[in-house]
């Protein structure tokens, strides 16, 4: 396999509006579950719905008051990225719920990301209908939409049988199987054969897990696509994924990229528009990968808008002629006010070597707990240079 630029496509969004159209609000705070503690998950399920921002341009979006700060927009518009012009902000439960409910008043479609209670977001208001996003994204449903020949070796378990399913001495991966969101905490778990089993704590809440055979990848890619108006599965790009190591998303490699079969592309085309044709609209990305015997597989389905998806429609934005250029995704994250986690990157910024992509400062909301996060794109034309200066900003943090 031979290294690639990105897959040109019919149509390139920039923006949330050219992919869902008017007439659309975005959502993408995940779903507290009926009985869970109100402070669970409280700051990720915050960040996660102000990541839009940067991208939204005139589609309203429901968000976070932690990603309003005006510092930080004013950061993101002067990298000539088209920030959302309606950001409907909330600083706590109440103030989400008022924001979903005005814009269900108005008339709006809302694509919501994560599946909402129905009681909140009627199905009849919903650009995508949570019953079908919570199916999408079950991770036991995954072979209901993939080809038997890229399907990953994989048994859906009973809480009761997950001992016998998960032994010490085999290599395996674990995975929650809901339709339900959990505040977005369902990590992937990864066990090395010999290593002690430490459950995570999802197995004591839901009825079933999905394990998964151990591969052994040689190339890990996260196939980006979208579904627009038109109900047509597109390409947006192809990137390759940073997994740490205990096997979750570190971040993204954007660029050039070692190209992926025609055959498994083809696949996820054929996924996306099986989506489509369910009622599916808006970005997802599928996580693949080519294993060291050579195989193919399709690991996850990401049908909402993901961390690989956000950087992309930023680069199409600030700079469409240079998408052949490399780039890398990272995420900061520390216990002090966003202005401090700003100043020692200003110089990069004004460099242009470094692009913000959505920030958080949960000071701005009612949450007690004070984190400060940013997500940020390296850019440059070295691909080396770009993962050393990645490196040294997260040991900056790790400090």
């Amino acid at each position: 396999m031979q290294p690639s630029v990105l897959v040109p496509v019919v149509h390139t969004p920039r923006s949330l509006t050219d992919v869902y159209g008017p007439g659309v609000a975005l959502c993408a705070r995940p779903e507290l579950e009926v009985g869970a503690r109100a402070a669970a998950h409280r700051h990720t399920r915050d960040v996660v719905s102000a990541r839009p921002i940067a991208v939204a341009a005139d589609t309203p979006v429901i968000c976070s008051a932690g990603g309003t700060d005006p510092q930080l927009l004013g950061h993101l518009r002067d990298s000539g990225l088209p920030v959302g012009e309606d950001l409907r902000e909330f600083r706590g439960e109440a103030e989400f719920t008022a924001r979903v409910r005005e814009a269900v008043a108005e008339g709006l479609l809302l694509a919501m990301e994560y599946p909402q209670p129905t009681a909140l977001c009627p199905d009849a208001s919903a650009l995508k209908t949570a019953g079908l996003v919570g199916h999408l994204n079950n991770k036991a449903s995954i072979n209901t939409l993939v080809d038997p020949r890229f399907r990953a070796p994989r048994t859906v378990v009973s809480r009761d049988d997950l001992a016998a399913a998960t032994p010490v001495d085999r290599s395996w991966v674990l995975k929650a199987a809901t339709d339900d969101a959990h505040g977005g905490s369902l990590d992937v778990y990864l066990h090395r054969a010999g290593e002690p089993v430490e459950l995570p704590a999802f197995t004591g809440l839901l009825a079933e897990c999905v394990v998964e055979e151990y591969l052994h990848i040689q190339h890990n890619w996260g196939i980006q696509l979208y579904v627009g108006p038109d109900a047509t599965a597109r390409l947006l790009a192809i990137t390759e994924q940073r997994i740490d190591a205990v096997g979750v998303y570190a971040g993204g490699k954007f660029g050039p990229v070692t190209a992926p079969p025609a055959e498994l592309l083809a696949e996820c085309l054929a996924i996306t528009q099986r989506a489509a044709d369910l009622g599916y609209r808006g970005l997802c990305s599928l996580d693949c990968a080519a294993t060291s015997t050579g195989g193919l597989a399709v690991l996850d389905l990401n049908f909402r808008i993901t961390s690989g998806s956000i950087p992309l429609l930023a680069l199409q934005a600030v700079r469409p002629d240079f998408l052949d250029q490399p780039a890398e995704s990272l995420k900061l994250t520390a216990p002090v006010p966003l202005a401090d986690l700003l100043t020692p990157l200003r110089p990069a910024l004004a460099a242009g070597t470094l692009l913000i992509t959505s920030g958080h400062d949960s000071s701005r909301t009612d949450n007690p707990l004070r984190q400060s996060t940013l997500h940020l794109l390296i850019l440059g034309d070295d691909p080396h240079e770009i993962a050393a200066r990645r490196g040294a900003l997260e040991a900056r943090l790790s400090r």
